[in-house]
């Protein structure tokens, strides 16, 4: 079947120009063709409860749309990201219900569609070999792949950029404001695409008297203004966030975490090299890098007396534009520095290295066999240094020990007041996010770290029980653990901390662990107060 659509899309092989009806029944076909891989691959993980974010933020906010139509969410805090995923979600529920199973083949058919907008973007700068490689490796890239079935903004904004970069490369000018309008209005950091691509075409047209191949053709040079326009929509969406709420970046706390605390000349620097590692190392692309550079120093393959052409260098300058400008506006911004966040350029690099790869090395497809190879083996192994859970499978790791300890807690103790931190707290009070049946009363920390067990002490009396969880991944033996400045750079700078055990929060607060599971490198446990206890603790309070 891959083979058939290869030769349907190559031009080199079509004896005959194909009708529009006819290369839109291809690409279908191509979409349908990713879609179905992607629900096979994910099906053992379509009726997973919502995960962290998922349930902090998107699914309560696209709720609220489902159910009042209201865009700026009245169930959780509202920040500034435009609402076109949450209208999807909403959308796919009004047709088939309220499900974790419809909200995650909502995503899974936006992921598909992104896919399709990769490989069409790819083949216009390369070829169909390339294509179909950057293509499954991107697809089965741990953190890609992850994000497939999430319900969050980061690759819907991702896969509406590509499509609108191959506008952009094929030359249609108000197809790029429509792809890149919608890509803002699925998350507003997407502007820093159509943004780079303003600026270069700037930079561009002054060096390219000079070095002509830089330049973008001159068809394009006096549309460069067609680059800014996504900002309207963007800029309205601001306007009317600002006239419902007061906040202009979201609430106070959201705009303090993601901007105001990040602007800092030490923490810049640091999250630069954060990122150049997210896009040159992370979970296996080290492998592809090095394969990738190593090949640079080879010549072009010659076929039939010809050399393997590179992708032009104008397209290369204005997509490593973006890469840099996303690289950079990352480095600034979010408090987080989540790998996510860079979706709309990882695959640009691994096309890059496959393009290169490609038209340097004879055996070119068996390196990318062992790059896949490793992408997969990232989606099971955990990595020897820290990462964010939704990355990988972990995220699975920590739903399945949540549910299944949720579970304890509705059968032994269904009355209790609960003491937790987030996001376990909405787990416990929000039934509609699938782990419990009904909501506990609970009582919330930050985390389960010394200074905010000693402040739960002080409030023994609110609670009876303590759902207990590593909120951070801590490998067994982590890299640059014995680095001392490191530690503390992470602790002031990228919200690193470490939890307390179980045995060490029970001892301290007083309590006996009931319930305690460890899997991969994740722990949950329950800790159970004695009631008479607490009660005499309260009435020694003055």
């Amino acid at each position: 079947m891959a083979g058939w659509v290869t030769r349907q899309l190559n031009p080199k092989t079509r004896s005959t120009p194909s009708s529009a009806r006819s290369l839109a029944a291809q690409y279908f076909l191509l979409f349908a063709i990713f879609f179905a891989g992607l629900m096979l691959l994910h099906a053992p993980l379509l009726r997973l409860p919502y995960f962290w974010d998922e349930a902090g933020y998107y699914v309560p906010s696209a709720r609220d749309l489902y159910l009042s139509r209201a865009l700026i969410p009245q169930t959780t805090l509202a920040n500034i990201h435009p609402p076109f995923v949450m209208c999807w979600l909403a959308l796919a529920w009004h047709v088939a219900g309220y499900s974790t199973l419809v909200t995650r083949t909502a995503m899974l058919i936006f992921a598909a569609f992104s896919l399709l907008g990769l490989f069409r973007l790819v083949r216009a700068v390369s070829n169909v070999q390339v294509a179909w490689a950057t293509t499954l490796l991107t697809a089965i890239y741990p953190v890609f792949f992850t994000q497939c079935s999430l319900a969050q903004v980061d690759l819907a904004a991702a896969g509406l950029t590509f499509w609108a970069l191959l506008a952009y490369v094929e030359d249609h000018p108000w197809k790029q404001v429509m792809w890149f309008s919608l890509a803002v209005l699925a998350k507003e950091t997407a502007i820093v695409a159509p943004m780079a691509l303003f600026a270069w075409e700037l930079v561009a047209g002054v060096l390219g008297a000079r070095w002509p191949e830089l330049a973008p053709p001159q068809s394009r040079r006096s549309r460069a203004f067609h680059s800014l326009l996504p900002v309207v929509p963007v800029a309205i969406w601001f306007g009317f966030h600002y006239a419902k709420t007061g906040f202009l970046f979201g609430n106070p706390e959201f705009f303090r975490y993601n901007l105001a605390s990040t602007l800092n000349p030490l923490r810049i620097p640091l999250a630069f090299m954060l990122r150049l590692w997210q896009v040159a190392g992370y979970f296996g692309l080290y492998l592809l890098t090095v394969a990738g550079v190593l090949a640079m120093r080879r010549p072009p393959q010659v076929d039939n007396g010809v050399a393997r052409p590179r992708i032009a260098i104008w397209q290369q300058a204005a997509l490593g534009a973006v890469l840099l400008a996303y690289l950079l506006f990352m480095s600034a911004v979010g408090g987080a520095v989540l790998a996510r966040y860079l979706l709309p350029v990882l695959p640009l690099v691994i096309l890059a290295w496959v393009a290169t790869l490609w038209r340097r090395v004879r055996y070119w497809e068996l390196i990318v066999g062992a790059v896949a190879v490793a992408f997969v083996a990232g989606l099971f192994i955990n990595p020897p240094y820290g990462f964010s859970l939704e990355d990988n499978l972990a995220y699975r790791d920590y739903i399945v020990l949540h549910a299944e300890a949720d579970r304890f807690l509705t059968m032994r103790y269904p009355d209790a007041r609960v003491l937790t931190a987030w996001p376990a707290s909405d787990e416990l009070t929000r039934p509609w996010l699938a782990y419990v049946a009904r909501p506990f009363q609970v009582t919330r920390i930050e985390d389960f770290t010394s200074p905010q067990i000693a402040l739960a002490s002080f409030a023994q009396g609110q609670f009876n029980v303590a759902f207990v969880f590593s909120t951070k991944y801590r490998p067994a033996h982590p890299l640059l653990e014995g680095w001392a400045a490191w530690q503390r750079l992470k602790e002031r700078f990228f919200g690193y901390h470490r939890d307390l055990l179980p045995e060490e929060i029970a001892r301290r607060l007083g309590g006996k662990i009931v319930y305690h599971k460890e899997q991969n490198g994740q722990w949950v446990a329950v800790i159970a107060f004695d009631e008479d206890k607490d009660q005499n603790a309260e009435l020694r309070r003055p």
